[in-house]
């Protein structure tokens, strides 16, 4: 069974009509109680670093996430929930989960310059992606030219970046895909991203 965190900042409902198509259990609730059977969760994300902090803080699934993570199960983090894993997000200042070491950035702040070349912030629409580091489960089968969906203004810098799995290239050097161990994170949305995001999810969710 997967469970799905509910914790008042997902972008939940496009998740959840992926699952459905690709005929996958979950499950969804605000109280992490009710996850602790599952086998898998993923963890979306839309909104203000601060705000989600705040909110999985209120629903203790900070705790329940560090908990899971400690005993090595496989997780998936979307969006924002791709970047609050790490320990600390210029977005409010905000102290994370700590589930990898790094910061996140704002675009501009990593370099200036993008600014001056007239790079939008936030990126919006759609980017393709190059592969590095070796193998990762949720990416096989994947098409290489595929393309995927981004919106985001601040952009994930771990400290060991052997976790890069894949990145995009929006002015600098986006990660965009993170693994380590079985943690995994999508800075995409791969249930907005048609077959090739499906796939990354049916991947995650059936390895």
């Amino acid at each position: 069974m997967i469970g799905i965190i509910d914790y008042n900042a997902g972008n939940i409902t496009s998740v959840e009509h992926a699952l459905r198509s690709l005929k996958i259990d979950f499950i969804r609730s605000k109280n992490p109680t009710d996850l602790e059977n599952c086998n898998k969760l993923i963890f979306p994300g839309v909104g203000d670093a601060d705000y989600a902090m705040d909110q999985l803080k209120k629903t203790g699934f900070d705790t329940f996430m560090k908990k899971w993570i400690a005993e090595n199960k496989p997780l998936m983090g979307i969006c924002l929930g791709s970047q609050i894993i790490f320990d600390w997000s210029e977005e409010g200042n905000t102290d994370c989960l700590g589930l990898i070491q790094g910061k996140i950035k704002h675009f501009y702040t990593i370099n200036p310059e993008l600014k001056a070349q007239e790079i939008k912030v936030p990126q919006i629409g759609w980017n393709n992606l190059t592969y590095q580091n070796g193998d990762c489960p949720i990416l096989r089968g994947l098409n290489p030219n595929a393309d995927f969906y981004f919106v985001h203004s601040y952009v994930i810098c771990p400290q060991d970046e052997s976790v890069i799995k894949a990145y995009a290239d929006y002015g600098i050097k986006v990660p965009a895909v993170i693994q380590k161990g079985n943690l995994y994170a999508c800075q995409f949305h791969p249930e907005k991203s048609g077959q090739e995001g499906l796939k990354i999810l049916s991947n995650f969710c059936r390895k």
